[in-house]
């Protein structure tokens, strides 16, 4: 055997109690599981520290970063094994070299310009081949799993206007998602709040979802409001995916703003009679308040027609500038969530100009400043939204079909700590110090939930068979380092991260190991 753990307490994904016991290794997987006699070419002693499948991140935005960064310690200092991406609605691919430039400026602030990636791909299967080829052909850090994102495909097939498609573009579409689908893709994600893929009527997603659905996968939506109407956009999912018989999995779910203090309740009970009917339903939220998104995905739809070079066009014009003030601060605009923008909570966590960074950390002032800022940086801006309620996510993370997903943005000089944070944030401070959750039951959101949600028959459970990707952390001691003022400090507490059985935290520190590769599903329509 190649390690013996001994002596760890095993929760082991299902939520069950947790156990004491030895686990065995061998090429890459969990072979044994009690009280094994003799070692393995390592031993290690857990006495003390709970050993537990390794996380899953539901909602990452490593898109890039994973090419540019063979370290990672970001997510795999959290313990994170494996992350899905191609959130949100938009990412690298499917797309043609017009597609990809526009997006590539469109989410900038998510992921950087790029300019230090080589974009060597065009399609799904392309981008998971060049993961699987990073650094030199080692690999990555953590697994990636990826969706295929709605509004690329929409951009793709018929530009950034807002009209309905004609039958030929929606078949486009629609073959666009089956061959994402059939070259690994785990579903489909939707930003109903960014552009394009805000165009999309209740009927093209319907017919998107039904894709979906033949193959196996869920759809990931960022629904069309977290604010103003945010339960009945919640309702549009629900019914949407019903039509389709598709499943349903909530990003980043919660209630925000003023209006939908102590909501949560309301959701969760639209859920519940959905998951009582037979829905096929979960979701991901990270345990913090603020939200973080791009300036300009505040911006009324309208405005973002046409694409990036359309919004700076009509940004430099006084009477469109003027137009959009007004959208914002008294109308609601539709990318704030319907809900007149308060300034005093839009915090800048990033600049893509460094002649600009003394923005970065300070709350906007009103819309003058903003929108200096949208053509100085050329919509690279980063904010966190101080918008949240803490009683709702306490509430939404007690819930049946809750999982965990950072939606961490890893750019700018003071990104949200949620990206560095959010899993020891569980352990720590919801586990140990607030008990909102238990430990065995905060383990299964975090691992065997997310890998029943993706489908996946050998991970997310420490069991016999199942591949080897395991977390050892210290009960007593596991808390986020990341701070609103440090967010890039690494966690505490959790000293071993192992990938296929490889170590890639040892003794709390990153090793040189590249174990990830791209986790891809292997279901086809019957």
């Amino acid at each position: 055997m190649d390690l013996v753990i001994r002596g760890a307490r095993i929760a082991d994904g299902t939520g069950g109690p947790s156990y004491t016991a030895d686990v065995a290794v061998h090429e890459g997987r969990v072979v044994d599981i009690g009280r094994i006699p003799g070692g393995g070419r390592r031993t290690l002693d857990a006495h003390g520290l709970v050993l537990a499948p390794g996380f899953i991140d539901m909602h990452a935005h490593s898109d890039l970063a994973l090419l540019r960064d063979p370290d990672h310690s970001a997510k795999a200092a959290q313990g994170v094994t494996l992350e899905v991406l191609g959130q949100d609605g938009l990412s690298y691919a499917p797309a043609d070299d017009r597609t990809l430039d526009a997006v590539r400026t469109a989410i900038a602030g998510w992921n950087g310009p790029g300019d230090d990636v080589d974009f060597d791909w065009r399609t799904v299967g392309g981008y998971l081949d060049r993961l699987d080829r990073a650094h030199g052909g080692g690999g990555i850090a953590v697994n990636a799993a990826y969706l295929v994102p709605q509004g690329t495909v929409r951009a793709h097939a018929l530009g950034w206007d807002d009209r309905p498609a004609t039958p030929a573009e929606l078949e486009r579409m629609r073959r666009l998602v089956a061959e994402g689908l059939e070259q690994g893709a785990v579903g489909m994600s939707s930003g109903l709040t960014y552009t394009p893929g805000m165009y999309a009527s209740g009927s093209e997603l319907t017919e998107l979802c039904r894709v979906v659905a033949r193959y196996g996968g869920y759809y990931c939506p960022h629904h069309r409001s977290y604010g103003h109407g945010a339960l009945a956009a919640y309702a549009e999912m629900v019914e949407l995916t019903r039509r389709a018989g598709c499943a349903l999995h909530l990003a980043h779910a919660t209630m925000n703003f003023g209006e939908n203090e102590g909501r949560a309740p309301e959701l969760l009970a639209l859920l519940d009679a959905a998951l009582d009917a037979g829905a096929d339903i979960t979701l991901d939220t990270y345990p913090y308040t603020p939200g973080c998104t791009t300036l300009v995905a505040l911006l009324p739809s309208w405005a973002n027609e046409g694409g990036p070079q359309a919004v700076l066009a009509r940004l430099r014009d006084d009477a469109e500038a003027e137009r959009i003030r007004r959208a914002l601060e008294v109308e609601g605009a539709d990318g704030c969530h319907g809900v007149p923008v308060d300034w005093s909570t839009i915090e800048i966590s990033g600049v893509g100009d460094p002649d600009l960074a003394r923005y970065v950390g300070t709350r906007l002032d009103g819309w003058d400043t903003a929108r200096a800022l949208l053509l100085g940086d050329r919509l690279a801006p980063t904010v966190l939204q101080h918008v949240g309620h803490e009683d709702n996510v306490r509430a939404i993370m007690r819930h049946r079909v809750h999982t965990g997903g950072s939606d961490g943005i890893l750019r700018g000089a003071k990104p949200h700590p949620r990206a560095w944070g959010t899993f020891p944030h569980y352990l720590g401070r919801y586990v140990r110090e607030l008990g909102v959750l238990g430990l065995e039951e905060c383990v299964a959101h975090l691992s065997g939930r997310p890998a029943a949600r993706l489908r996946l028959p050998d991970r997310g459970l420490v069991r016999v068979g199942f591949r080897a990707d395991l977390v050892l952390f210290d009960p007593e001691t596991v808390a986020a380092g990341s701070t609103y003022e440090r967010p890039r400090t690494l966690p505490t507490g959790i000293p071993y991260v192992l990938i296929d059985g490889r170590f890639v935290i040892r003794d709390g520190r990153r090793t040189d190991v590249l174990a990830g590769r791209s986790v891809r599903r292997t279901a086809f329509p019957a």
